[in-house]
């Protein structure tokens, strides 16, 4: 078992803050799943392919996903939240900013 820091990206924040309020408490719940590794399987964790190589998916529900990075083995950014359709298309350069000074918790 390995817990995981977790950071959130610009583009992260801005998708979450457009949930309805009870899809803001599930990705929450699931996101402290997330920090155990014990928990990845029953989240789905998986390795996207493709344009997203190198970007890793979990499933908050049926039909939201989260996609991330690992920027270590123990550190990941959450880049984007929201519809399978939504969170899997091909990310623009926005998500190249940079990442550290855009970190910052959920409310």
């Amino acid at each position: 078992m390995l817990n995981i820091t977790v950071r959130y990206t610009a583009t992260f924040l801005r998708m979450y803050k457009k949930l309805y309020p009870h899809l803001k408490e599930e990705v929450k719940e699931k996101i402290n799943l997330f920090q155990d590794t014990s928990n990845h399987q029953k989240l789905k964790v998986h390795k996207l392919q493709g344009r997203l190589d190198n970007v890793y998916s979990f499933s908050v529900n049926y039909k939201i996903r989260i996609i991330f990075e690992y920027e270590k083995a123990d550190i990941v950014n959450l880049l984007q939240v929201g519809s399978h359709d939504e969170v899997y298309l091909i990310r623009d350069a926005e998500e190249t900013i940079d990442i550290h000074q855009n970190l910052r918790k959920i409310s």
